[in-house]
């Protein structure tokens, strides 16, 4: 594109997020001092480029996915947010770490009116003992002991029986070792130690530590704040299967918990805008996310689920601040 063509789509974009509504040769004609007709040979060269199309049979044009990847990779003019001085803004409760989490999501989704979510940090489960016990058909039953003493169960799937013999010097070995430590410090000095042990055994002993890092419920892993905001969007509530969808992934999160995952090992905002990436369900709905840290170290991601049609310049400020507020409150908690 040329710089014609490049002003006219960000000009095009931000008129169609401020109202909704297919945008017109005639409209742009008042904002540039171009003929209509001229205008209208550049749409038909952005709709050739698959950045604009026409809904229906309107005369006037809208973004598509493609169109809004051009835009907020590009062209948009990102401004440090401004909080009013009525803002309910201020810092994160720092004393209890769910307290500090649960607030950022709350925040988010009240500064953007949309839906906010955090991915929680990943426990860093320390066990006092552990035992295994053979249920049969290749599974068997990692039983973990807290310091605490509480107790919790996992089941695993292996790749082959193995005899409660097995089972017994593999769990021995665990707790003469590594007992006290997290399974993610396992993990990282498994793989000299298993040298002592026989191919099978730590082939058992890499599935426990894999099944000891998982989330013991999926859903405890990320919270959601202000879902029923969205159904003051009209781009969604306008169809319902649509609506449906929307309400199944944060019902089922599992899609969400996938992109949130993915995006926390990248740097900065990202923004996944459905029909451009294959991590967003649905064409209609963008996510912008953002990784949040304690003492410099990414534990988790947090973000906004909102329409494709949503003011970026004013969504990608407040998920990056809320980000570093979190990472605050929980750094000053450790």
């Amino acid at each position: 594109m040329d710089d014609r063509a490049r002003a006219l789509l960000k000009a095009l974009i931000e008129r169609h997020i401020a109202d909704g509504q297919p945008v017109g040769s005639r409209t742009l004609a008042q904002v540039f001092d171009l003929s209509p007709a001229t205008i209208r040979n550049v749409m038909a060269d952005l709709e050739d480029l698959g950045l604009i199309q026409s809904p229906h049979t309107s005369a006037g044009r809208v973004p598509t996915p493609r169109g809004y990847r051009v835009f907020v990779d590009s062209l948009l003019a990102v401004r440090p947010y401004q909080f009013e001085p009525a803002s309910p803004i201020e810092l994160l409760p720092s004393a209890e770490p769910s307290r500090a989490l649960n607030a950022a999501a709350a925040l988010l989704s009240n500064l953007t009116q949309f839906a906010g979510v955090v991915l929680t940090p990943k426990r860093a489960q320390v066990f006092r003992q552990i035992e295994f016990l053979r249920l049969g058909e290749r599974r068997v039953l990692l039983i973990v002991i807290t310091p605490d003493g509480d107790v919790q169960n996992r089941i695993m799937q292996v790749q082959r029986e193995y005899s409660d013999a097995d089972l017994h010097e593999a769990a021995n070995f665990f707790n003469q070792h590594f007992s006290g430590k997290s399974f993610d410090a396992v993990r990282r000095t498994l793989s000299t130690e298993l040298t002592q042990l026989r191919e099978d055994i730590s082939r058992l002993m890499q599935a426990a530590v894999e099944a000891g890092t998982e989330p013991l419920d999926e859903g405890d892993n990320v919270v959601i704040s202000g879902e029923r905001k969205l159904l003051d969007v009209s781009d969604i509530t306008s169809d319902m299967d649509r609506l449906r969808k929307m309400f199944s992934l944060f019902e089922k999160k599992t899609e969400l918990l996938q992109l949130l995952d993915v995006s926390s090992r990248a740097q900065g905002v990202q923004i996944y805008i459905g029909g451009d990436s294959q991590l967003v369900p649905m064409d209609e709905m963008t996510v912008v996310t953002a990784p949040y840290g304690v003492d410099g170290r990414v534990v988790g991601t947090l973000g906004v689920i909102g329409p494709t049609r949503m003011a970026y310049e004013r969504v990608i400020p407040i998920v990056d601040i809320t980000a570093r507020l979190l990472s605050n409150a929980l750094s000053h908690n450790q």
